[in-house]
């Protein structure tokens, strides 16, 4: 693992510890933040049934939305990366280190956005009300911060990508199966099984350029929507 490569592993470690720490982000306690976070999983969901009722693209569509779009916790993963990722750095190829980052750097990314809907959410007239589709839309412009919304799916994207070209790297398998056990006799499975996950979920794809392609698009579509105040955003999308 290089030198630059810590650094940035480092770094985004820090920024997960810092935006998850309820003393210095005492936004985390927003009463709306659970709430937003299970709509978000649950517009998505909806959003993805055309890649759920496809054999193909299924596999990948799950894990898109259980461990990148997903409403859980994902703090532990990340926490084990600081003290797997040396390790584990020594057999995986950095097709899948790339991953492991980057999917770390999106998971902080979104719950920072995530901090600033909740706030946002939590001043409308009845804070306790159910959230709805105009809600979540108004937050979302309040919000704003396009270049950090379009950061956050070229992330997804570009965890996609890196898991796909693992997949297409001779011997990355075999690797990855070595990685199983020295993570989980130091009792850090988390990360393991994520990188397992999406192996797996890839490789089902055979080629994931199509699949990424239009996951860009659409999410790129529905930001472009939102940002300009279209009615029905979601279902235009």
């Amino acid at each position: 693992m290089s030198a630059e490569f810590r650094r940035r592993l480092a770094r985004r470690l820090d920024w997960q510890r810092g935006s998850h720490d309820p003393v210095r982000e005492p936004r985390n306690g927003l009463a709306i933040l659970p709430a937003l976070r299970r709509w978000q999983a649950a517009r998505l969901a909806a959003s993805f049934g055309d890649f759920l009722a496809d054999p193909t693209r299924r596999p990948a569509a799950e894990f898109f939305l259980a461990d990148l779009y997903g409403d859980r916790d994902f703090s532990a993963r990340d926490r084990d990366a600081a003290r797997v990722l040396p390790m584990m750095s020594r057999l995986l190829p950095d097709t899948l280190l790339r991953a492991a980052t980057d999917a770390i750097e999106l998971a902080v990314l979104s719950h920072a956005l995530d901090l600033r809907m909740a706030e946002a959410l939590g001043k409308r007239r009845d804070p306790a009300a159910p959230l709805s589709e105009e809600d979540y839309a108004r937050a979302y412009r309040q919000v704003g911060l396009p270049r950090l919304r379009a950061h956050q799916i070229a992330l997804i994207l570009r965890v996609g990508h890196a898991l796909d070209a693992a997949v297409q790297k001779h011997g990355v398998h075999k690797l990855l199966r070595a990685a199983r056990i020295p993570a989980q006799l130091a009792g850090l499975s988390e990360l393991q099984a994520f990188l397992e996950r999406g192996f797996t979920a890839f490789g089902a794809l055979g080629g994931a350029d199509g699949f990424l392609h239009d996951l860009g698009e659409r999410e790129r579509l529905l930001s472009r929507r939102l940002f300009a105040g279209e009615p029905a955003p979601f279902r235009a999308s």
